[in-house]
């Protein structure tokens, strides 16, 4: 569907334009992460440090903020820190979702996170976005969209108005229903200001507790390229899926009518825990500004052809590579990790 509206300049930009910084809310004791709370803590150090060094970082902090000294961020300013109660860690989730306008303004939009379908406790992360602007730690025009829920991590922006998403997760139960898919997407028009809405029908990673992120499976990225993740062995329980969902990804056009161009990232070989499959993708890298900073899991030939094949889509940055065998473990990665805000004009 696309809707063409004159009457505002609002946009959901892209990931790659220009930010002030980045959000990352931080495991304790209290939190899933507790039997692994010294090798998380360890990963998100590096994270952190990563990101101090390109660009702001905010971090949200059940505690004091002597993590600023432990992980060895000595960026100047310090890293922003609130301390603020908190269900767990995941920012993209539980953070706003920021839109830009031509005249520098901002707009933060604070949506419903309810624990990916009421699956898992979120009221204490629910109330973050509230909590940060009311201190004034992030600045912009507060817009309470509470009544809709909307995960940062199952939308993608080109920032020309094009959003991607999944059916898989939007239309998943516990979240908006009874919506209809054309009232969902009739609000995400609305919300993000959009032109239309691309749905992704397949495509599903074991494991994956989201129902579907889109951050897992297809990225966005410059010059109409769509980074996708595939699977060459037929025998793998996900290869049908990603196989639609690569057929479809084919079918898609851009706002100028012509076909995305098409890069598939390897899929990493099954990470188990115990006898659970993870959901491990390449495709879950964030984006910073000079950087794309980019999962790996230990397994050297892949981890190389993941970064390889990002590096030719951002070929003016620098790709790091950050072990997400930590993260992996409940369920998530890099991008799932954190979540950036937009530099607007001053």
């Amino acid at each position: 569907m696309t809707r063409e509206n004159h009457l505002h300049t609002w946009r959901l930009p892209a990931e790659w334009e220009p930010q002030w910084g980045v959000q990352l809310t931080w495991p304790h004791a209290e939190t899933d992460w507790a039997p692994m709370l010294s090798e998380i803590t360890a990963t998100y150090e590096e994270l952190a440090r990563e990101i101090a060094k390109r660009e702001n970082l905010l971090v949200v902090k059940q505690g004091d903020g002597s993590f600023v000294t432990s992980c060895g961020v000595t960026k100047e300013p310090s890293p922003c820190y609130i301390s603020c109660p908190t269900n767990d860690t995941w920012a993209r989730d539980h953070g706003f979702i920021s839109l830009i306008d031509d005249m520098g303004g901002c707009r933060l939009i604070d949506f419903c996170f309810n624990g990916w379908g009421e699956k898992f406790p979120a009221n204490l992360d629910n109330a973050i976005n509230r909590r940060l602007y009311d201190e004034g730690k992030i600045e912009g025009e507060y817009v309470n969209c509470l009544d809709f829920v909307l995960e940062g991590g199952s939308i993608e922006s080109d920032g020309k108005g094009t959003v991607f998403t999944t059916t898989g997760c939007l239309l998943a139960p516990h979240r908006n229903q009874p919506m209809t898919k054309a009232q969902i997407e009739d609000r995400l028009l609305n919300d993000l200001h959009a032109k239309r809405i691309l749905w992704i029908d397949h495509g599903q990673l074991t494991g994956d507790d989201t129902d579907g992120h889109i951050d897992t499976l297809v990225r966005i990225c410059p010059d109409d390229t769509l980074l996708y993740i595939g699977c060459d062995d037929p025998d793998d329980e996900q290869y049908e899926e990603l196989r639609l969902m690569e057929e479809q990804l084919k079918t898609f056009r851009t706002l100028d009518g012509q076909p995305y161009r098409l890069v598939k990232l390897p899929m990493p070989r099954p990470i188990f825990d115990g006898n659970d499959r993870l959901p491990a993708t390449y495709a879950n890298f964030l984006i910073v500004n000079g950087a794309v900073l980019c999962p790996t899991y230990n397994q050297p030939d892949l981890d190389s052809e993941a970064l390889r094949l990002i590096g030719e889509v951002f070929p003016d940055r620098e790709i790091v590579g950050i072990d997400c065998r930590s993260i992996i473990k409940q369920h998530g990665s890099l991008h799932c990790c954190t979540m950036q805000l937009p530099k607007v004009k001053e």
